[in-house]
């Protein structure tokens, strides 16, 4: 059983020798993990659903081009977006990944931020994260409290593939899942430990919330290496399955 203390422990010994290659990375983890919420648009229209502010009709006929428009390019928008999340953010979500999972194992390379795109591991990658965005997706349709838990479940999906990028979409999930059986709720409390560190952070313009996601990642990294060990003395994978020249000694 993993103790919160000694993971936060581990990651300081991290990144006394690498805080800053760790801000690098922490800062294109909170690019591609599109921090930001979505824009939010009051369209009021007056009191009645056919008039304007000073209470004139509106001509919907000689609207409806510019509205058309509008809709076109919001779709546009929309489309890219999406794309953009897909085939760029997910595989540098895994590089990230990979970089502190790494640096945790004594290997700080700036290089595996490119990790995923290699023609072999790229459409895995993307497949397997995609999938894991659509359960997601899914759950939180559902209610806001499932979703959160099944976000628990799948969260070591880009470490798994962080080790092997061709292990499977399904098989990454559901090893994800197998891993975090019994540990949600204790990763969750881990996450709210960091939250004094963060309100500290938005005290400081905001900005200071940036320097603290080094250390949220190292120890979100650390958590992996013990979820793993686990995962492998229980039998529910192998050193063969996540491509591991040894079996890790922690």
């Amino acid at each position: 059983m993993w103790d919160r203390s000694e993971l936060k422990r581990k990651a300081k010994e991290v990144l006394r020798t690498s805080y800053w290659k760790a801000f690098l990375v922490s800062i294109i983890l909170v690019f591609v993990g599109g921090g930001g919420s979505p824009p939010s648009f009051n369209l009021n229209f007056g009191s009645s659903g056919s008039s304007g502010p000073s209470g004139m009709d509106v001509d919907w006929e000689a609207l409806a081009p510019f509205l058309a428009i509008a809709i076109i390019v919001f779709i546009v928008v929309f489309v890219f977006a999406l794309a953009f999340r897909i085939f760029l953010c997910f595989p540098l979500e895994v590089g990230s990944m990979r970089y502190f999972k790494q640096s945790a194992e004594h290997e700080v390379n700036l290089n595996h931020l490119g990790f995923a795109f290699n023609k072999q591991r790229y459409w895995d990658i993307v497949k397997s994260m995609l999938w894991r965005g659509f359960l997601n997706f899914l759950w939180f349709l559902l209610l806001i409290i499932p979703g959160i838990v099944k976000s628990y479940a799948y969260s070591m999906v880009p470490f798994i593939l962080a080790d092997n990028p061709n292990i499977g979409y399904r098989r990454a999930v559901d090893l994800s899942k197998q891993m975090t059986r019994g540990h949600k709720f204790r990763i969750f409390v881990l996450d709210l430990s960091f939250l004094g560190w963060i309100l500290l952070g938005l005290l400081v313009f905001f900005i200071g919330v940036l320097f603290v996601m080094p250390y949220i990642n190292a120890t979100k990294a650390e958590l992996y290496l013990r979820l793993r060990e686990q995962a492998l003395k229980d039998g529910l994978t192998t050193v063969e399955e996540l491509r591991l020249k040894r079996i890790p000694v922690l």
